[in-house]
């Protein structure tokens, strides 16, 4: 049960991984030929109508730029939301209704001890409860550059 949850986040990782590596060749793209076609809009708007224009003109290509970088963002994001995060939750609660699961737990209690365990429970409670929230928003498949 727990190297399933464990494939899960590796996967659901290395794709949000693999998501923002190419979101970042496709920013810096865009960049690169936005800079070329506003500077060539730019030149043929002066050349041909004067400096106010060629500002205005300069402008619009990257507000047109940023308008498309941002439907493709929505679009990504709302389909990375339709996929269903349930398989993620019940694979937790049945790690942690499973038997084997919680007699390893005591006998890890049992060994370590309670006054050293109670920080570690603390701080793997914090961990997992900032997991669960992350999976239950939609935001770990993320881009983890929102």
């Amino acid at each position: 049960m727990f190297q399933k949850f464990m494939d899960d986040f590796r996967e659901s990782t290395g794709s949000a991984l693999r998501l923002t590596s190419l979101a970042i060749a496709v920013a810096v793209s865009l960049f690169i030929t936005t800079a070329f076609l506003c500077a060539a809009a730019f030149v043929f708007m002066l050349e041909r109508y004067g400096l106010l224009y060629a500002c205005l003109a300069g402008a619009a290509v990257f507000f047109v730029a940023t308008l498309l970088a941002a439907i493709c963002y929505m679009v990504r994001k709302r389909q990375i939301k339709k996929r269903p995060v349930e398989a993620a939750k019940s694979t937790m609660q049945t790690a942690l209704s499973d038997p084997m699961v919680l007699a390893a737990g005591l006998q890890i209690v049992r060994t370590i001890g309670l006054k050293r365990i109670i920080p570690l429970v603390a701080v793997g409670g914090i961990a997992l409860g900032l997991l669960a929230s992350r999976r239950a928003d939609g935001s770990a498949s993320d881009e983890p550059g929102e």
